[in-house]
This record gives structure tokens, C-alpha cells and sequence, in this order.
């Protein structure tokens, strides 16, 4: 076997094209539009790339046949942010074969360790955490856009590797398509919630973004920062970038903002799921593809949803003001009757509010993924992310009191 770095025209063919050729007989995987993938590679495109590295390879056998990819990369902000240097792994796609996989592991950990890395978290993608996240383990079922889609046999080789979970991470399905798309109690309190005095709701306007964007950005800094000590506020470009790149298919509906007294206190972001036209393409947007997917956007071949972002800010949160975004959202969905189901990704079980809001609303755990460590350098403690959340809280909370 061979390993090869990424640096050709040819190469990068090969190393979008090898999945397509591995899932070719799976009826579930849907490919990633090409220009999506390949664009987390490119400098000019990744914001990531103004602090940090990424790099890629394929793995050949002897023959020159490909059977295997792997990604590598430091985000400086990232890794900073955890307990050691923390690089990525991610992109990882194998035939079954465990010394192919491990082959792939020992390359991308062994540039992580020349680069000063001492731990490696994978499969994780070299930007947000909406796209390429997790290591599918459970609920092999259609793919929402954007999450990620595995072989059964990955998570043995993580595993014998030395790869330990970090975090899992939940997505929660929710047939829409019956009259009572709620429960009666939890729409009588979002009915209450929703006409307390000084609360208003609104849903994203394109043409109003750039507010909309700082109304989000406000939202999602103050709701996440009391995650970690070295939070790393989200990016307003990056935001801008990703609304462009979606509005060919974004719903303005089903993207809602509660104000409180005009401040935004909430967020709810729900996508239509793009794979249900995507499926048709291979991952190439031609120029009669693009013709074909104004057709199926227009006869509504779109009737998933996944959501993609939620947020309440702190002082907010126990309100019940989810429960207000959703009755928004449930006039919606009555008057637009072709979406049938909604996938509500993911959901960190670090995040058990979260959970319990899914679960009130009736949503059916459906797929598990996993985001794994491995420790670089083994003397180091290795912890979950939920246990590094409650040391960090009761480390600001005996500050707080001293």
C-alpha cells in the first residue's frame, strides 16, 4: 500500500470521486455536491485557512487502485481552545480493511505530532461543525444534508485504533405530516409564551441579512461562550458566506428569531434537506443540473427539514421560548403540507436541555454519531467533553463565590 498527499489536479479527483465508488451499491448514501467537499481545501474559500493548516491524502494499493482517504488539519483557534494542542482528522473513507485504516490513522497522526498536536479528534471537518461532524454509528438511514453518512465497519476501527468518545452526538426525527404535529400541552405553553408582553417573533428575511446575521452572531456568542473558558465567537463572514451559498434553497419560513423587547433572544434554523434533490446529481452541479434542480425545488422534492442551529441565550433559557419558536413553526408547516418530516441535528449529549426539548416535542432518537479523541500523547488525561463542561462550570462558579 501506498499513501499519496493530495497535490495534483488528478489527486483531488480521485480523492472526491473514491466515495462514490465505495457507496455505489448503498441505496442510503447520497454524494456531497463536489464543489462543497473539495471547497474545505481551498484557501480562498475556507475561512479556516486564516488560522490553520489542512492537508489530504489517498491511500493505493499495489495495483495504483485508491481504497482509502484521509484529511488532517490544525484550526489554531480550535486547538487552543482545548486542554492540549488538538489537531483533526476527518474525510476518512476506507475499503474493509483494518491495516488500510490504520494506515490512514498512523499518516494523519503522525503529521498532527510534527506539528506539535497532542491529541486528535476525528472524524471532524476543518470549519463548522454543520457539515462533515461525527461518525455515523447508529440510524443508517437517509442522510440530511450535510451530516455525515458511514460505513458500519468504521467504528470497530476507531475503536481498536485507540480512538475514545468524546461526545455523541443525537439526531431526532419528527413526523410532521399528521394533524397534531405537537403535543397539546406543549402547545398550550408555546401559546402562552408566545403572548407574554414585550415578546415578538420573526422569521429571516434575505433581503434584511446583514441584520439578521448580527442578530444570530449576538445570540450564538452569548448562548455558547458559557461552554468553554477560551470560546471562539462565531464568524459573521462565515455566516454571510454560508447564507449565499444556501439561498438557491433556503425557506425564509423556517428560519424564526424571538426578540425580547426587541432584543434576540432566540434562534431556530431549519433547512430544507437539499440531499433529497442532490441524490440525482452524483455530486456535479452542470449546467443541466442546475436546470433539473430548479425543477425539483419548484414540484417540492424537498420534504425533509433538518435542523441546523438553535440557540437561547442564558437568561432565557427554562422560559419555554423554544416551545413559542415552534408554534411559529407549526403554522408553517400547516400551510406548507409537502414537508412530511423533520430531522432535528444534532444534538451533543452535553446538551441535555436540548434533549429534553426534542423529546417534549414528540421527536424520535433516529441516529447517533460519534466524535472520537485520541490522545496523541498518552501521559495526557483523557476526559469527555461533557466532564470538561462540568469542571469548567464548577471552576467559574467557586470563582464567582471566592
Amino acid at each position: 500500500m501506498n499513501i499519496v498527499e493530495v497535490t495534483t489536479v488528478a489527486h483531488r479527483k480521485e480523492f472526491i470521486g473514491f466515495p462514490k465508488k465505495l457507496y455505489k451499491d448503498d441505496p442510503f448514501w447520497v454524494s456531497p455536491l463536489d464543489k462543497v467537499a473539495e471547497a474545505v481545501f481551498d484557501p480562498a474559500g475556507n475561512i479556516a485557512f486564516r488560522h490553520g493548516v489542512a492537508t489530504r491524502w489517498i491511500l493505493t494499493d499495489a495495483g495504483g487502485k485508491t481504497i482509502g482517504r484521509v484529511a488532517a488539519f490544525i484550526d489554531e483557534i480550535r486547538s487552543k481552545a482545548n486542554r492540549q494542542p488538538t489537531g483533526g482528522l476527518g474525510f476518512f473513507e476506507v475499503v474493509e480493511s483494518e491495516e488500510a485504516a490504520f494506515m490512514l490513522f498512523d499518516t494523519a497522526r503522525k503529521w498532527l505530532t510534527d506539528r506539535g498536536m497532542k491529541a486528535m479528534d476525528g472524524p471532524i471537518n476543518f470549519g463548522e461543525n454543520d457539515n462533515f461532524w461525527g461518525l455515523l454509528v447508529e440510524g443508517f438511514t437517509h442522510p440530511g444534508f450535510g451530516m455525515p453518512y458511514h460505513k458500519r465497519y468504521y467504528r470497530k476501527y476507531f475503536e481498536d485504533y485507540g480512538f475514545r468518545t468524546y461526545f455523541e452526538q443525537y439526531s431526532y426525527h419528527k413526523d410532521i405530516s399528521s394533524v397534531e404535529v405537537f403535543p397539546d400541552r406543549f402547545m398550550k405553553i408555546a401559546e402562552w409564551i408566545s403572548k407574554r408582553p414585550g415578546y415578538t417573533f420573526r422569521h429571516f428575511e434575505y433581503r434584511h441579512r446583514d441584520k439578521f446575521v448580527a442578530d444570530m452572531v449576538e445570540i450564538y456568542n452569548t448562548t455558547w461562550s458559557v461552554f468553554k473558558e477560551d470560546f471562539t465567537p462565531l464568524d459573521p463572514d462565515m455566516l454571510r458566506n454560508t447564507l449565499k451559498e444556501a439561498r438557491a434553497f433556503i425557506d425564509e419560513d423556517l428560519i424564526w428569531y424571538a426578540y425580547h423587547n426587541d432584543k434576540p433572544v432566540a434562534v431556530f434554523v431549519i433547512f430544507p434537506d437539499l440531499n433529497q434533490i442532490i441524490r440525482h446529481f452524483s455530486g456535479r452541479l452542470t449546467p443541466w443540473n442546475m436546470i433539473r434542480f430548479a425543477w425539483y425545488r419548484m414540484t417540492h422534492e424537498m420534504t425533509r427539514m433538518r435542523a441546523l442551529v438553535a440557540g437561547v441565550t442564558p437568561a432565557y433559557q427554562n422560559s419555554g421560548i423554544e416551545s413559542a419558536i415552534f408554534l411559529q413553526l407549526f403554522h408553517v408547516f400547516r400551510r406548507k403540507r409537502y414537508y412530511k418530516e423533520l430531522e432535528l441535528s444534532w444534538v451533543g449529549d452535553f446538551n441535555p436541555k436540548m434533549i429534553g426539548m426534542y423529546e417534549a416535542l414528540g421527536a424520535q432518537r433516529a441516529k447517533t454519531h460519534m466524535t472520537f479523541r485520541y490522545m496523541i500523547d498518552d501521559k495526557l488525561p483523557f476526559k469527555m467533553y461533557k466532564d470538561e463542561l462540568a469542571e469548567n462550570l464548577a471552576a467559574r462558579q467557586a470563582k464567582q463565590s471566592g
